[in-house]
């Protein structure tokens, strides 16, 4: 495991003990996954079995891993753990403890939650090339904290501080994301836009809003791994439609229709995650007449739309917010930590929309808001994105040129931020033996409702410029193909 150091201070079985369970705490090595053999452990990092022995005892004295009579040794339940220590609170925890919930293969060490845990503790200080973000040097810029000045100027800091904002969002901001919207051809008013806590929020709104436990609903496949995780969490039925490079399998769509009389539809129609995909206007048009048809809402998730050209195809400017409900965000754009997303409806379902965000966070950060309102005003924001995506054309060139020469194989044509690639071998497997040199991937698997295996994988284009990625990515995929140790 990359970190350990002979003939250091601390012995090498702590120092191992210490990485895995960094890893479990961080949730990188999800409950139910198999650590490695004590053969393959000790081979992999160089070091006796007796040390791997030592330090997976370490973990089991620790409640972090049970051991499985004849199948080895397993990151346990963290619920489990609690009950155990609430239950025995003076106790040293039970070596080598079986429970009946069935395994995850080897190597599932990745998950939804994993990537978005990996945004706030990274493998290692190196580029992650499964982050879904733009780095945070690529947003820094001047005119974030002149705007947050100026929102809270004199008084304004004074009303902002001392009483709940807006139900609705700051009045300024959604006024000028009014004009924004009109700006791609999707006329709204304030009345019709209301500011979340990012645009995750906004898609939570919307779901907690329309639908109910059991429900079915339509997501493109492969798709976002959050959204799956999220509906996953709500009880619905989750309807995986294919997602084509002119949009979503349609076919599939209208079976899907006949038999399930799906509520809702979730679509990223530009520059789709992972593909990188853009919807085709055809069907788009197509796809609206099946809504009006089978009378299921629309949810498009813009998120990706700052670094997108304007006249691409977007649902709801197709639609007229109709049958759709527009969302996005400035997370991935400006400013991750002001968590200023928002939504865009039909004036009939604003108010059930509104009572939902009332019941989670009552309202949002005015002050931000309001400071936001002053970077999209003064042009600020548009030379921002406009300079990130100059930026990224030239990093997604450099990264396809790398991934080509490491005989990787992209499945979609490379566009926005996201590539999806094949690399010939299993990616959680990949996944888990690159996380052990400080990369943090995003496996194909995650991508899709089912987790199955998959050869695929997506990267991200900000961070994989690094020529040492590629060459320990290289490293990693032959030792698995032939066997032998990557060390």
């Amino acid at each position: 495991m990359a970190g350990l150091v002979r003939h250091a201070s601390q012995p090498l079985t702590e120092q191992l003990a210490a990485r895995f369970a960094e890893r479990i705490r961080a949730r990188l090595l999800v409950p139910g996954t198999r650590l490695p053999s004590v053969r393959e452990c000790a081979r992999q990092q160089g070091v006796s079995p007796y040390t791997v022995v030592a330090a997976y005892d370490q973990l089991l004295a620790q409640g972090l891993v049970e051991a499985r009579k004849q199948r080895g040794f397993f990151v346990r339940d963290p619920a489990v753990r609690q009950a155990a220590a609430h239950a025995l609170p003076h106790a040293v925890p039970a070596a080598r403890t079986v429970t009946p919930h069935q395994p995850l293969p080897s190597g599932s060490v990745i998950n939804a939650t994993a990537l978005i845990r990996g945004m706030f503790h990274p493998a290692s200080d190196k580029p992650q090339p499964g982050a879904g973000a733009f780095p945070p040097d690529w947003l820094e810029n001047t005119f974030l904290a002149a705007a947050v000045r100026k929102a809270t100027s004199g008084q304004q800091l004074l009303d902002a501080s001392y009483r709940y904002g807006e139900p609705l969002g700051d009045g300024a901001l959604r006024r000028v994301l009014a004009q924004k919207l009109c700006g791609l051809h999707l006329p709204v008013t304030a009345d019709q836009i209301i500011t979340t806590v990012g645009a995750t929020q906004a898609l939570d709104i919307v779901s907690r809003t329309l639908l109910k436990a059991g429900d079915p609903v339509m997501v493109e496949e492969p798709g976002w791994s959050v959204e799956f995780a999220r509906l996953d969490a709500l009880g619905v039925r989750i309807l995986p439609v294919p997602r084509r490079a002119d949009g979503t399998d349609l076919d599939v769509m209208a079976r899907y229709c006949e038999a399930h009389a799906p509520k809702l539809f979730v679509s990223v129609s530009v520059f789709h995650n992972p593909t990188g995909f853009c919807l085709a206007p055809a069907s788009a048009h197509r796809l609206l007449q099946l809504a009006q048809r089978h009378g299921f809402y629309v949810v498009e998730d813009d998120t990706y739309g700052h670094i997108a050209p304007e006249h691409a195809t977007r649902l709801s400017v197709l639609d007229g917010l109709q049958r759709s409900i527009y969302v996005s965000g400035f997370a991935k754009i400006l400013a991750p930590n002001w968590r200023v997303g928002y939504l865009a409806a039909p004036q009939h379902l604003v108010e059930g929309l509104l009572d939902t965000k009332l019941l989670s966070t009552l309202t949002t950060p005015s002050l931000l808001e309001r400071a936001l309102a002053i970077c999209i005003e003064q042009g600020q924001l548009r030379r921002h994105a406009e300079r990130i995506r100059a930026r990224l054309d030239a990093a997604r060139a450099r990264s396809v040129r790398l991934a080509q020469s490491a005989d990787c194989r992209f499945v979609t044509e490379p566009a926005g931020l996201f590539g999806w690639l094949d690399v010939g071998v299993d990616t959680e497997v990949l996944a888990q033996r690159m996380l052990d040199r400080g990369y943090l991937l995003a496996p194909g698997a995650l991508f899709h409702a089912t987790r199955q295996p998959s050869t695929l994988m997506r990267i991200n284009f900000a961070t994989t410029q690094d020529a040492t990625f590629w060459r320990d990515f290289s490293e990693v995929r032959e030792a698995m193909t032939t066997g032998r140790s990557a060390l």
